[in-house]
């Protein structure tokens, strides 16, 4: 079958339940007749010179969105064009304490997303945040 490209993409965000709506992300997002897909690899808190920081988890979190929105952007996409997104961190009871940080950011954005957080050992270096995302237009 070949994809016409004036084919408009549709999403369908599929939710048997009502209680993530509170956590600002969705059980399953369908996408059709998607024109392009963008696989971004997981943004942390690292400097323009390639330094990891030392910082505390909520200034972590807001470089790493900080981070992943310069990608997104860089890439020509939206924010609003994410349909997944991972977490991963060092301290899933810090993460989230700091997690409004993250949700402001989706909500402004308009974002409804697939997310899976996962607290691992540790991450590169001084890391404690990890921010991995699939956007799709």
């Amino acid at each position: 079958m070949s994809h016409n490209k004036f084919t408009t993409m549709e999403k369908q965000v599929i939710n048997p339940w009502k209680w993530q709506d509170a956590r600002n992300y969705v059980q399953a997002v369908e996408v059709k007749h998607a024109a392009s897909t963008l696989y971004v690899s997981g943004q942390c808190a690292i400097s323009e010179e390639g330094i990891s920081s030392n910082a505390d988890m909520r200034t972590q979190i807001i470089h790493s969105i900080e981070n992943l929105e310069k990608v997104i952007l860089q890439s020509g996409y939206e924010v609003k064009d994410l349909i997944r997104l991972n977490i991963y961190t060092t301290d899933s009871t810090e993460l989230v304490e700091h997690f409004d940080i993250i949700q402001r950011w989706l909500s402004k954005n308009q974002v409804q997303q697939t997310s899976t957080v996962l607290e691992v050992k540790s991450l590169f270096e001084t890391l404690k945040v990890e921010l991995e995302a699939t956007l799709a237009r």
